[in-house]
């Protein structure tokens, strides 16, 4: 058995390809990387450093690289492949359908049968973008319902920055905490859901994708940007949950956006489930020894506070359904003031461009162009970000003290 792994970053490596070659598939990553390339073809194997309650290094093998720019052979392998997945990001997607569709025209020449594509990247609607994407490159009269199934799935995986005195030492070693699931599209398979550990089905994948955004992805920025209004200096995010305000906020923020979410997908969720679901994502943020930072959680504003993103995405749900958002308003607040910078006190190029400009035309500007708020339809929303803000800018580092009392 062999998958074909587009993306050997970080997901890629410390999850597709470790559960799959823990589960006795060949992994051929596709990649841009010279580097990454090169070291996977010579090593056949790589380390995921698990950093959790308990830590250990795991030695992923049976491993191999295609550079994504060998269109001939990166075809090949998709023609021989049993499954494939994406994890490139979205923004890198559009780069990868043309390589995909020619595999799959010459996967169908030679009479091969159905293949699978598990889109490992966190976005709503995955197969609806996949499949316009690819039909771009496909002949009209390519079988395309009966040869591909399209899979979304839900990525809840925490891989922090490695530093880079640490990545010159070892280009493919990759460190992340000890959760290994993948939740998939249970209708959306051509071939069966893979034999492979870790691989959870579901029937309502869309339930579980807006779970990690509006619950996961949303608690964790808003736990990244409060830190970071707390005290700039705070530089992980163990430091920020761990501050009794900055978890407070947190955890009513997700309850803002958990309540939301029982109301849209009542068959789904219920307070008791989504109770263990936000625990469970405290004690994660809480993990010491991950090392997750404060600014890769929070970097790429304009990506982040975007209108089908994690922040206003979640007010958007909880507006709907009448839930009260002032701690998620509290979070985009935060948001628009967020200075956050890497290890080599950078701010991220996204980061840079948003507060030189785009902050200087104003809190109203950034909501209507960058939040894509409507300043009649959801009035509401605007008000509670802008009277939250006004709190922050007059009060950063003691914001708490006249937000508990509101």
């Amino acid at each position: 058995m062999k998958i074909v792994v587009f993306g050997a970053g970080n997901i890629g490596r410390s999850l597709i390809g470790y559960i799959f070659s823990r589960a006795g598939y060949e992994v051929v990553f596709v990649d841009l990387i010279d580097e990454v390339v090169k070291a996977l073809n010579e090593r056949r194997r790589y380390e995921v450093v698990v950093r959790d309650v308990y830590s250990e290094v795991i030695c992923v093998e049976n491993v191999r690289a295609v550079h994504a720019k060998d269109l001939e052979k990166v075809s090949d392998e998709i023609a021989s492949a049993d499954v494939i997945a994406t994890a490139v990001g979205t923004s890198n997607l559009p780069g990868v359908y043309e390589t995909v569709a020619k595999g799959l025209i010459k996967r169908h020449s030679s009479g091969k049968g159905p293949i699978d594509i598990l889109i490992c990247e966190n976005i709503r609607n995955a197969s609806k973008l996949f499949r316009e994407g690819l039909l771009k490159f496909l002949p009209k009269d390519y079988p395309f319902d009966s040869m591909v199934g399209l899979v979304e799935t839900c990525i809840g995986k925490m891989v922090p920055l490695i530093p880079e005195e640490q990545r010159r030492k070892d280009i493919l070693m990759v460190v992340a905490e000890a959760y290994d699931k993948i939740i998939v599209d249970a209708k959306a398979f051509k071939c069966g859901v893979p034999n492979v550990e870790g691989i959870i089905p579901k029937e309502n994948i869309t339930a579980y994708v807006d779970q990690k955004l509006f619950v996961h992805n949303m608690g964790h920025a808003v736990t990244a940007y409060l830190g970071y209004i707390t005290d700039p200096r705070m530089r992980y995010i163990w430091e920020a949950i761990s501050n009794p305000h900055v978890n407070k906020a947190v955890i009513k923020a997700m309850w803002e956006s958990g309540e939301a979410l029982i109301r849209e997908y009542p068959d789904e969720f219920n307070r008791e489930n989504m109770g263990e679901y936000i625990e469970d994502l405290i004690r994660r943020f809480s993990n010491r020894a991950l090392g997750d930072t404060i600014y890769r959680v929070g970097r790429d504003l304009p990506r982040k506070l975007s209108r089908d993103d994690r922040l206003i995405g979640a007010l958007l749900l909880e507006a709907k359904h009448s839930i009260p958002f002032f701690y998620t308003s509290l979070g985009v607040a935060a948001a628009i003031l967020f200075r956050g910078k890497d290890e080599n006190g950078k701010l991220y190029p996204s980061d840079e461009f948003f507060i030189r400009e785009i902050y200087p035309r104003g809190v109203d500007y950034i909501l209507e162009k960058i939040c894509g708020l409507n300043a009649k339809k959801e009035k509401s929303i605007i008000d509670s970000i802008k009277k939250i803000y006004e709190i922050i800018v007059r009060e950063p580092g003691e914001w708490y003290t006249i937000i508990d009392r509101m």
